[in-house]
């Protein structure tokens, strides 16, 4: 499967995960948003960046629970909470958001 935007072809899995991490750029990233249903603002970006800077550190897409531990920690506790991430995120803010980050389907989600 393939997403085209601007004349280029991203290749994705079935499920729409990009393929190609390093492809990923904010016009891609806008284009799966509003795939998901996801009207982005600083607060999508703010994560969005956040699980970027994680994955580049630790080569793993975080699980909901160690990415809500992981987001409070660094961006505060108001932050770092279900129901915040899932208000962004209303799909699964681990599944759902590192689809809009251009990074794989962590571990443990189905």
């Amino acid at each position: 499967m393939a997403i085209e935007l601007n004349g280029k072809s991203y290749e994705t899995d079935e499920e729409g995960y990009l393929l190609n991490l390093g492809e990923w750029n904010e016009e891609v990233a806008a284009y799966l948003a509003q795939q998901e249903g996801v009207n982005m603002t600083e607060q999508h970006w703010e994560v969005i960046t956040f699980l970027r800077d994680y994955y580049n550190e630790f080569q793993i897409a975080p699980a909901v629970r160690v990415l809500t531990k992981a987001i409070g920690k660094k961006l505060g506790p108001e932050k770092g909470n279900s129901q915040y991430l899932y208000e962004l995120f209303p799909y699964g803010p681990a599944k759902q958001a590192c689809k809009i980050a251009g990074l794989p389907k962590p571990t443990g989600c189905v």
